[in-house]
């Protein structure tokens, strides 16, 4: 199985600036799952999008507008959200913060 790093996560890893006031950090991943960070700033957008991989997302900081199958709630810091495979599912950021996605299998096609 193949390993993102060694088995300890330091925060040192470098961040990937998606545009649009979004960066994202690798923690770790292997051929079953994938952790990441992912970074707002106030006003940044996740746009409405789906995949087949299952998605549990943990608010770190910050606050959110999350739209998940048609239902829109504003999380805040300790919340989170469960994304069933091909659901769709979006974020506008509100107060500048800091989301944890967990997807399994890995996103295969954030490593290209």
């Amino acid at each position: 199985m193949k390993l993102k790093k060694d088995l300890f996560f330091d925060g040192a890893s470098d961040w990937e600036d998606l545009g649009g006031g979004v960066s994202r950090q690798f923690v770790g991943y292997n051929s079953q799952q994938m952790m990441v960070k992912v970074k707002f700033e106030k006003g940044a957008i996740g746009a409405m999008h789906h995949h087949f991989h299952s998605q549990v997302t943990y608010v770190a900081g910050g606050q959110f507008e999350v739209t998940v199958d048609g239902q829109t709630k504003v999380l805040k810091d300790g919340d989170g959200f469960f994304a069933q495979p091909n659901i769709e599912h979006g974020v506008k950021c509100l107060e500048a913060g800091l989301l944890i996605d967990v997807f399994t299998p890995l996103r295969e096609d954030f490593l290209k």
